[in-house]
């Protein structure tokens, strides 16, 4: 019976680990903590961050940034905000901090990446486009040699 109410516990964890998730997903944008995601599912900022790590592979706010760089990928393909706006649009309040993490993460700067970066997929699912163009960050682009 034990290992019953393992499972029950287990699916139960999960259901908590995927709300984080969805709320992550709808208010990327808004000022959001591990602390309070986790007072949100009735954990501790660690328990929730072994929990969603296990589940997704990383930690929330890892989970939570890479949401937001997709996101800003997203407005720079569109083309019709500045880098500025997307940087406050996606939840950050720095444009200099915008700008060094999408650089770790994309390899390039948000204005380059608007220039160079891949065009707007269209006629494609919109998970296919999701997923084509979804930002890695478990494994960052290494940093440019200035030759």
């Amino acid at each position: 019976m034990a290992s019953q109410d393992r499972a029950v516990q287990r699916i139960r964890d999960l259901e908590r680990v995927r709300c984080v998730r969805d709320r992550i997903d709808r208010d990327y944008a808004k000022p959001l903590d591990v602390e309070a995601l986790a007072r949100g599912v009735g954990y501790s900022a660690g328990h929730l961050s072994r929990e969603f790590r296990a589940a997704y592979g990383e930690s929330p706010y890892s989970y939570l940034m890479t949401r937001r760089i997709e996101r800003a990928m997203t407005l720079l393909r569109r083309g019709d905000l500045s880098v500025t706006e997307i940087c406050f649009a996606v939840g950050y309040g720095s444009l200099g901090t915008f700008t060094t993490r999408f650089t770790e993460v994309v390899g390039m700067p948000p204005g380059r990446y608007r220039r160079e970066g891949i065009p707007p997929l269209t006629g494609l699912p919109g998970f296919i486009t999701m997923r084509a163009t979804k930002p890695i960050r478990n494994r960052e682009v290494p940093p440019q040699s200035q030759d």
